[in-house]
């Protein structure tokens, strides 16, 4: 548990210091569902960054085929997460294509969610909507002015 902040850095981020940390979890055989998850998501990472769409599609395609084929039965999480990219794999790599992402979309439907858990108080349908506007920053420039 100590690790896991640095688990989630990519490989060229990771300081000296906690690059010790890293090689003792990923050098030892009590953690090879770590040592594999973890490099599976540093391939996913650089397909993302890769120089050229078609590099970064066809580096994705690759560890999309790999977790669908090479995966053990014991990494059931990790075989699992291989046959769900596996039946998206047409999806997956559009964005390569497109260079669109619905990630922004998300953020907002996010935010909104978590204010209606949050707002299950509200009588006013106009405060509620004022209340999701100023949540999502859609008023944060007016609310700066004051």
């Amino acid at each position: 548990y100590g690790i896991r902040r640095i688990l989630l850095t990519r490989k060229s981020l990771v300081t000296p210091a906690n690059a010790v940390k890293l090689d003792d979890v990923l050098t030892s055989q009590a953690h090879l569902a770590v040592q594999v998850t973890w490099h599976f998501y540093q391939e996913i990472l650089a397909a993302y960054q890769a120089d050229r769409p078609r590099d970064g599609k066809l580096r994705m395609f690759k560890v999309i085929k790999a977790l669908h084929v090479k995966i053990p039965n014991d990494l059931r999480e990790l075989r699992v997460l291989g046959q769900t990219l596996w039946r998206r794999r047409a999806d997956i790599p559009a964005y390569f294509d497109t260079g669109a992402s619905n990630g922004p979309v998300e953020n907002i439907n996010g935010k909104l969610e978590h204010l209606r858990g949050i707002a299950l108080g509200f009588r006013n349908k106009a405060n509620y909507i004022l209340r999701s506007l100023i949540h999502s920053g859609g008023l944060r420039e007016a609310i700066n002015a004051l």
